[in-house]
């Protein structure tokens, strides 16, 4: 159980990311319905689940890019998007929250570059503007973090001449020059044609092997199965099944998770 405290727990074996009866809605509409999710330090946890089953939804909730309607959620023990004042829960105002997302990465569908900055300047304006770091030591790390990617070669191009492929993988640098404790994917290869989704993935799988805590909402099965921990199946804003890979992905005991997957790999 977590507490209300908004330091960071000591402890390295509690969760890194806690969730604890997250309600979303839209006006009458329940997008999210009681989810209660933990993730340990380093896990790999793959989210799937059919459109409009409330995934998307969920990582923006973590984040607080949207607000849960109700429910909490805890970052290595901190209290995300509100504190507590008294017997009531209140929200942060932006500075505080923008203080508490630096330590949550977050890499969209559309790769949100700033289209009038070259690569390597969308990879190094957060750590310089965010984080205060002197401006050679941002670009040093942002070179590092390109080279990373497989893009040490792309500093100094502007978005609109890299492939969707390559402009994901500077979304990803630029993710990691934050230096997150939790990263999280929203269907990361959505927006990519066939050909340029495996350049992405490769990254990802990079990233997992480092150790790095991810939360990746993806519709690619094989990528689930080879590199995550467990696997979380949604439906109507509730989970509905988790377990390990082999399990949810080979062996499901839900009948709707059974169909969903029928679905996915009879394409």
């Amino acid at each position: 159980m977590q507490s209300d405290k908004t330091t960071s727990t000591d402890s390295k074996d509690a969760p890194l990311l806690s969730i604890r009866d997250l309600h979303k809605s839209f006006g009458e509409l329940e997008v999210l319905s009681g989810v209660d999710i933990e993730v340990a330090r380093g896990e790999k946890l793959c989210i799937i689940g059919p459109s409009g089953s409330g995934k998307t939804t969920l990582l923006r909730c973590i984040n607080y890019l949207e607000k849960p309607t109700s429910g909490h959620i805890w970052i290595d023990g901190t209290l995300i998007g509100e504190k507590k004042v008294g017997d009531r829960y209140v929200h942060l105002n932006d500075y505080e929250l923008a203080r508490e997302r630096r330590e949550i990465g977050f890499v969209f569908q559309r790769f949100n570059l700033f289209p009038h900055l070259t690569a390597l300047q969308n990879v190094t304006i957060a750590p310089r503007k965010v984080l205060g770091i002197a401006p050679a030591e941002a670009e040093a790390k942002g070179k590092e973090m390109l080279d990373k990617v497989g893009l040490g070669h792309k500093v100094n191009e502007y978005p609109e001449r890299l492939s969707g492929g390559q402009q994901q993988r500077v979304a990803i640098a630029r993710v990691l020059a934050m230096q997150p404790k939790l990263m999280l994917f929203d269907e990361a290869t959505s927006a990519l044609d066939p050909e340029l989704v495996g350049e992405v993935l490769r990254v990802m799988r990079e990233l997992a092997q480092e150790g790095r805590t991810m939360v990746v909402v993806t519709h690619e099965i094989q990528f689930a199965s080879e590199v995550s921990d467990r696997v979380i199946f949604m439906d109507q804003g509730k989970i509905v099944e988790e377990g390990p890979p082999s399990a949810i992905l080979t062996n499901a005991r839900h009948e709707r998770t059974r169909a969903f997957l029928s679905q996915i790999t009879d394409r």
